[in-house]
């Protein structure tokens, strides 16, 4: 049976981690918090959990990003050779091997995210019966960097879009439009997409999960702006994009839902 040393028990790893226990994986897990490690091992005995302490030891890789330190427990699956799934969230220069994937809270519950891969595809392929139950779809878009890069476009997109969908519900509301009926006809229209469909809801009707925090949106469009610009590229609708996140984070929604963007429009009439 492969043995898998599984970080971070968010909002996307605890639909991810869950996954694996149906599909008959033993895991060790690792979280910083212990309600939610003790909920997970309580659900199957191939669980055990690994949690954080105060006073646990931390260390600098070598881009001098500040990182946890794992038990050892999870050391000694990496020494063995054990997967590792790591569903934390890392600028581009420290995701260089990693996989990358596209999704959201429902997406992990259900086992529909995206893997974005890059890397070998022998890597590739010793992974891949773990990876099949947690998703979709696979793609393999290249060498080591390719998936943190295509991860990095993908949110791009999804922050522009989100942003003018605030603009234009917010310029809805105030014009006095019914809302429904314009909704109906965005929402069907060319301005359509997945994203649009879904976001329009949520800011429409506030919801009480979150399915994507506001601030890893800002941080994700944060290091969009700075990869463009290495790329030789200006991205000034993702800046754009991005002023809107962080006026949204200055005012107290940074740990809310993506989909409270729109508030402090609707709070400056």
């Amino acid at each position: 049976m492969t043995h898998i040393g599984f970080c971070g028990l968010g909002i996307m790893g605890s639909g991810m981690a869950k996954r694996l226990l149906r599909a008959g994986f033993e895991i060790t897990v690792y979280n910083r918090g212990a309600a939610r490690a003790e909920e997970l091992a309580s659900r199957r005995e191939r669980c055990r959990c690994a949690l954080r302490s105060g006073g646990e030891r931390r260390f600098r890789d070598r881009h001098g990003r500040r990182r946890s330190r794992l038990p050892r427990s999870l050391e000694r699956c990496a020494e063995n050779g054990t997967a590792g799934i790591d569903p934390d969230r890392f600028e581009h220069d420290y995701s260089c091997s990693m996989r990358q994937l596209t999704g959201s809270r429902p997406q992990a519950n259900n086992g529909e995210l995206l893997f974005l891969v890059g890397g070998g595809a022998a890597t590739l392929e010793k992974a891949r019966t773990v990876l099949e139950p947690m998703s979709r779809g696979i793609v393999h878009l290249g060498g080591n960097g390719a998936g943190a890069a295509m991860k990095l476009i993908n949110n791009f997109l999804c922050g522009v879009q989100a942003s003018s969908l605030a603009e234009a519900i917010a310029w809805i509301e105030r014009s006095g439009l019914n809302r429904a009926a314009a909704l109906s006809i965005l929402t069907a229209g060319a301005p359509a997409s997945p994203l649009v469909k879904r976001l329009s809801e949520r800011m429409c009707d506030p919801p009480r999960e979150i399915n994507f925090r506001l601030d890893l949106m800002m941080k994700d469009l944060e290091y969009s702006t700075r990869e463009g610009r290495n790329h030789g590229i200006e991205l000034p609708t993702g800046l754009a994009a991005l002023a809107r996140f962080e006026d949204a984070a200055a005012k107290g929604f940074g740990d809310r839902d993506l989909s409270t963007v729109i508030e402090p429009l609707r709070e400056s009439r």
